[in-house]
This record gives structure tokens, C-alpha cells and sequence, in this order.
């Protein structure tokens, strides 16, 4: 089964799906700059949610190309993933819409949560597709960072529900913990 539709077609989604978050950006009603600090939390919500979408694009792609086969697994599997990241637009503009209130910031850790969860059994599911070379499965490796993810959600979500301010941070520190490349998958890409 080839890989190529199912790349074009998730890169398709996630691309809508940063234009409906962007969409969702309105200018203020005030011509100065003090009219921008109502937008202050929507834009910041607006921001770390590009950075996590741009993230599972970047990873996305460099994970299909390592992959040398595809499955139905796969394609339920990669549906499951593109499921939980849709939601990202609905979330983004709660949290920004209320202020970074504690339901909305703990809901948004849950959805970043099932999001990582749903990147993993891609993972394990590509892993397992007939055809696939064990490349693939050592380029993953321990996979410490796919690891470290879920527990910092895991830890977040309840925590948003006390201390909002500090479940921002623990997902910003995702964000933080992903910009830097990891090389794993462009190695046996090249091989």
C-alpha cells in the first residue's frame, strides 16, 4: 500500500486545521496598541498550538519517510491521530476565549494527551505493518521524548484545575522539549 496518499492527506488536514485556528485570531475593535492586551491569552493559545501542530507535521513526515510500508492499521491508526489533532482548534480558543480558566486548560492537556497517545499507536502500528524493515523500530528507538510527553500531560491536566498558569508552562515545556530536532528518523532515511 503506498504511503503517498496517506502523507498528502494528513498534511491536508493539519494545514486546515492551522487555518481554522488562525480564523479564529479577530483584530481589536481599538486602533492603538492597548487594544491588543485583551488578545494577549488568545494569541499565546494560538501560538502553542501552531507549535504542536507544526511539531506533529514535522514528526509526522519524517516518520512516513522512514516507513518503508503501510497497512490498514496504519491508516485506522494515523485517522485516530488526525481525530484528536482537529480537536486542537476547539480547545486553542477555549483556553484563549476564558483566560486560561482551569477547565479549558485542563481539557487542553487532555486532548494533547489522547494526541500523543494516538502518535504512539502510529508508531506501533507502522512498527508492525507487513513489509517493514526493522530500521524503522530501531530508529525509534527507547523513544524518550515520545516517553516524557504523556507524563508531563499526565501530570498537567490535574494540576490546570489548581494552577492553571503552571499547566501552560508544563506544555510549553513539550513544545520546548520537541523544537529541538531529533535525527533519529532522517538517519535511516538517508540509509
Amino acid at each position: 500500500m503506498s504511503k503517498a496518499r496517506l502523507e498528502a492527506f494528513s498534511d491536508g488536514v493539519i494545514a486546515i486545521l492551522i487555518t481554522i485556528m488562525v480564523l479564529e485570531l479577530r483584530p481589536p475593535h481599538d486602533a492603538d496598541i492597548a487594544g491588543l492586551s485583551p488578545l494577549v491569552p488568545t494569541f499565546l493559545s494560538y501560538m502553542l498550538s501552531f507549535a504542536m501542530l507544526g511539531i506533529y507535521w514535522n514528526n509526522h513526515h519524517h516518520l512516513l519517510h522512514a516507513a518503508k510500508t503501510v497497512s490498514g492499521a496504519v491508516l485506522w491508526a494515523n485517522l485516530n491521530l488526525l481525530f484528536w489533532l482537529s480537536i486542537f482548534p476547539f480547545v486553542t480558543d477555549w483556553i484563549g476565549e476564558r483566560r486560561f480558566a482551569p477547565v479549558p486548560v485542563a481539557c487542553y492537556g487532555v486532548v494533547m494527551l489522547l494526541a500523543a497517545l494516538a502518535y504512539y499507536v502510529l508508531i506501533r502500528a507502522l512498527i508492525a505493518a507487513p513489509g517493514q524493515t526493522p530500521a524503522l523500530a530501531t530508529a525509534i528507538g527507547r523513544d524518550v521524548k515520545g516517553k516524557i510527553s504523556p507524563a508531563l500531560y499526565v501530570i498537567a491536566i490535574p494540576i490546570g484545575l489548581l494552577a492553571p498558569a503552571v499547566s501552560m508552562a508544563l506544555y510549553a515545556a513539550v513544545v520546548l522539549l520537541w523544537v529541538v530536532p531529533d535525527r533519529r528518523m532522517e538517519r535511516i532515511a538517508r540509509s
